[in-house]
């Protein structure tokens, strides 16, 4: 069975730091996409960034120059390194996969800036 479980999330200030991580266990995605969304409260999920087995990168407008997305295929981990945060950056952050057409989703992990 699949799992993507992340970490990382909580409560930082305005202009902080956060790295999230999602580890996936149950199959090996070393050829798959894998990335972030999120979802801030009354708003749909939307894209945060993007990242493909050889290492392109996708990032939504608003994560441009502020979050790094990086992968560790041998340990079947994607990370975000999100820098200067906002607080429209606030909602759960859920780590996604794709593997032969298939999504698979994490739980999801709460961030929360504060200004």
């Amino acid at each position: 069975q699949v799992q993507l479980v992340e970490s990382g999330g909580g409560l930082v200030q305005a202009g902080g730091s956060l790295t999230l991580s999602c580890m996936i266990s149950g199959s090996s995605f070393r050829g798959s996409i894998m990335g972030w969304y999120r979802q801030a409260p009354g708003n749909q999920r939307e894209l945060v960034a993007t990242i493909t087995s050889s290492g392109s990168t996708v990032y939504a407008d608003s994560a441009k120059g502020r979050f790094t997305i990086s992968r560790d295929i041998a340990k079947n981990t994607v990370s975000l390194q999100m820098n200067t945060l906002k607080s429209q950056d606030t909602g759960v952050y859920q780590c996604w996969a794709r593997r032969l057409g298939v999504d698979f989703w994490g739980q999801g992990t709460q961030v929360t800036v504060s200004s």
